[in-house]
């Protein structure tokens, strides 16, 4: 076995789980260092190997979306199809793309919404982590496309989101899945789109959404102080590298609201929970949910935070955070022994949560 493949396994038994304020809550630690507060040897060498400028550079947009994304590996032991389609919408066609494991009955579907903070991403980053959901999860993936800021300011994007959730939800027949389990997911940007999808779901009554998973999402866009959040450096341990783990953590700090500009160009205000869901009042209806974060990311304790607000409103919450890990991991499939392992344990979660829903369906039908 690779050291690779050994430090999966480590990740797959040595966890540790509590519950936090409602909250089931994982931590898998580092698995090959034994010490807290540390961050993982392979995230260590992809920082070296990115050359930092001492002087901070002008925002462009152009190459702040050229350094979106990295380079992952296909891990599919089996035959996924992958296939390019266009969703219909009264605004523009909306491209997406469909990851199918072999089967000869509906599967259920998980509608995906990829990240880069509403102004930047693509599908090729997330390509390798959707094919790998469908087959470990054996579920159908559609990864949607869609538009981005400052071309399309709020509340494009999101629209062409829930718009693809309805058409997966009423087309189910046509692409093969079961629309009693259907479930969405997004990282970082997309993570907040999964989650505003399933409050204007439950808003609109329309009930499609069964679970929603959200890897280190934004959840509060200004990083404004709640009745229960307040993000603070301290709040992260460092026990070595503390300048360089300071910069990783705060490399997502938006001090001068770009974020905001971008993306809302002052169409809404920032705590519009269509925004910034930590603000919401009506969570309690919403799906069950899965929360990743990332030990050293600046989005980590937004992302606790709207567990906790979850957890407090009724909804069944899990939150599983990587110890070591910096934003973004999940496209370091390949790389990072804890992003296949992540791609697991949400496969793990939507399985459960799916027989679940079967379950109660035979027990009404019996």
């Amino acid at each position: 076995m690779s050291d690779y493949s050994n430090l999966v396994q480590k990740l797959t038994t040595e966890t540790t789980g509590v519950r936090q304020a409602g909250v089931e809550v994982v931590t898998k630690s580092v698995p090959d260092r034994q010490e807290k507060g540390v961050l993982d040897p392979r995230v260590m060498d992809v920082m070296q190997q990115q050359v930092h400028s001492p002087e901070p550079i002008p925002f462009s947009l152009e190459a702040a979306r050229a350094g979106m994304g990295w380079i992952n590996t296909d891990l599919t032991t089996t035959d996924i199809t992958t296939e390019d389609i266009m969703i219909p919408s009264r605004e523009q066609p909306i491209p997406a793309r469909i990851y199918r494991p072999r089967s000869t009955e509906p599967l259920p579907a998980v509608v995906y919404f990829h990240g880069g903070g509403f102004f930047g991403g693509t599908l090729e980053p997330v390509e390798h982590p959707c094919k790998l959901l469908a087959e470990r999860a054996h579920v159908v993936v559609i990864s949607i496309d869609y538009r981005l800021a400052p071309e399309h300011p709020f509340p494009s994007g999101l629209n062409d989101c829930f718009t693809a959730v309805r058409w997966v939800y009423e087309q189910a027949h046509e692409l093969g899945i079961n629309r009693e389990q259907l479930a969405v997911a997004g990282d970082s940007a997309g993570g907040n789109l999964a989650t505003v999808c399933a409050l204007l779901d439950r808003e609109q009554q329309t009930e499609m959404i069964q679970y929603q998973v959200l890897l280190y999402p934004v959840v509060n866009l200004a990083a404004l102080p709640t009745d229960d959040f307040e993000w603070r450096l301290d709040a992260y341990e460092m026990n070595e590298n503390r300048e360089l783990l300071e910069g990783i953590v705060t490399a997502l700090e938006d001090t001068d609201g770009l974020l905001n500009r971008l993306y809302l160009q002052g169409t809404t205000d920032v705590q519009d929970p269509h925004v910034s869901p930590l603000f919401s009042d009506k969570l309690a209806e919403l799906p069950e949910t899965l929360i990743i974060t990332a030990e050293y990311d600046y989005l980590r304790l937004e992302g606790e935070a709207y567990g906790r607000k979850l957890a407090r409103a009724g909804v069944k919450t899990k939150r599983i955070q990587y110890n070591g890990m910096d934003h973004a991991f999940i496209e370091k499939l390949g790389q990072y022994p804890q992003a296949e392992d992540c791609i697991t344990e949400i496969a793990n979660g939507l399985q459960k949560r799916f027989a679940e829903i079967k379950s109660d369906t035979n027990t009404i039908g019996g």
